[in-house]
This record gives structure tokens, sequence and C-alpha cells, in this order.
């Protein structure tokens, strides 16, 4: 049986599509159980530097399977719920860049997974929506939690309240997607993107990122500190060291991760 998740390396970058197009990616539990696989994987594998989410066809993932979930009760949607949410903050908490590439439908799992991600690229013709609460349910997979401190309190509710489903172009506007691009550019660009990312000095590219994650919930003192304490930590680092004198000596510098 064809697999549901592909995982490639290409130039220290890994792409991540799910593969189920016939379901338009709907999120089941084998798919899930090879994505929890793939991004063990990506855990493990010290030389991927950057990670690309994306779907196969004409869809990211148009959501979870509702006929699998018709069928559940209060502790299977309570497991299913779980699964989901763990998984995604494991995406979430990733060292590296992450991006989601947003080929089409990312509704419900599917936005939630664009949502775990840390910058969303989207193609002109993608949307996105929480619609869960035309279906007699909450959004299961960090939803409410996640889509509000993207786009803000009031934005967020008026979308999982309403279940209404926006197109790229208002995405972008909102905050939700940072960039849009043609269908045809769309994973051209994000690797562009994230080669640039990748070109600087990744132990700078993961405390950077870990000062923004650690430090967005917390009062702004205590987020300064979160910074101040990983911008020390650099200054042990090779690549600090290799980053200033190859600014100083007018030449590229050649990272090594130490």
């Amino acid at each position: 049986m064809e697999k549901t998740v592909i995982s490639e390396i290409a130039e220290n970058i890994c792409t991540i599509t799910i593969n189920r197009p016939e379901a338009l990616n709907a999120l089941n539990a084998d798919v899930i159980t090879e994505l929890e696989d793939s991004i063990s994987e990506v855990e493990k594998n010290v030389d991927i530097k950057a990670l690309c989410i994306t779907g196969s066809g004409r869809s990211f993932v148009a959501g979870a399977d509702i006929k699998a979930q018709s069928v559940l009760d209060i502790d299977g949607g309570r497991k299913w719920g779980q699964r989901g949410s763990i998984l995604f903050r494991r995406i979430e908490k990733l060292e590296i860049p992450t991006i989601a590439a947003v080929n089409g439908f990312a509704l419900g799992g599917g936005c939630e997974l664009a949502l775990s991600c840390d910058m969303i690229f989207a193609n002109e013709k993608a949307k996105f929506g929480q619609p869960e609460v035309g279906l007699g349910i909450t959004p299961g997979f960090s939803g409410t939690q996640r889509l509000p401190r993207r786009v803000g309190i009031a934005k967020g509710k008026e979308l999982i309240l309403s279940g209404k489903i926006i197109k790229a172009d208002e995405a972008k506007e909102i905050g939700l997607v940072n960039q849009v691009y043609t269908q045809d550019s769309l994973i051209e660009e994000v690797y562009s993107f994230l080669k640039i990312v990748i070109s600087n000095a990744p132990i700078a590219v993961k405390y950077s990122k870990a000062a923004i994650d650690r430090g967005i919930d917390v009062d702004i003192d205590n987020g300064i500190a979160v910074e101040n304490e990983l911008f020390a930590m650099c200054f042990a680092s090779e690549d600090q060291k290799e980053g200033m004198n190859a600014f100083l000596e007018k030449r590229k510098a050649e990272f090594n991760n130490k």
C-alpha cells in the first residue's frame, strides 16, 4: 500500500508530504501514525536544518477524517484530540525552522497542522478555516489555542465561532499567512527562503527561535531575560567566532554548527 506520508531530504531541508490525495489528504489514524514516524526521524537527524510540510494534489490537508470521527464517544474523542495535539506540539517544538507550504485546502486539522509550523506560505488558491462548529465539535488539535495567538483573540473567535473559510489573500492580511505565491512557484519559493535561513549560523537560528517561542507567553522582563541568556550562550560557539571573523575579514562565513 502506498505511504500516506512521504519524507524527502535534499540540501539539508526535509520535505514531508501528506499523500492521500483521493481524500484531499484528510487526517486519519494511518496518516497520523506515519506523520509521527516522520517527525521522529526529523528529531533524530542532525543533518536536517529545516522542515517543509505540504500536501499532494490540490489540497494541503482538508481536515480530519469525518467518517472515522463520527463513531467516537467521549473517551475516543479525548484520545484522538490528545494524539493530534501531542504530535502538532512536537512539530511546534522542533528546534529547526519549519514552514507549512499550503497548496490548497487547509481546513480543520489541516489549518491546525499549518499553525504548528513557524511560518505559513500559501499558493493563491489556498483556503483556510476551522469549520468544526458546523459538525457539532470544537477544533480538536489545538486550533482554539494557536489560531487566536496567531491572528489575535477577536479575529480567532470570529473564524472559529463562525466556521468561516477564508482565501489566501485574506489569510495574509490578518497575519495567518506569511507569503502568497502562484501555484507553480510555491515550493520553489519555500525552498529559496529556507536556504537563506539555513545559510546563517545554525546555533543562532535555533536560539533565536527558542527566544521567541519561550518569551512570547511571559511578561516582557522575563522575555528579555530569556533572550539575554541565549544571546550570551552564542558566545560559547565556534559559529559566533567564525561569523564575526568572516565579517571583519570580508569573506563568507563557513558555519559548522558548533
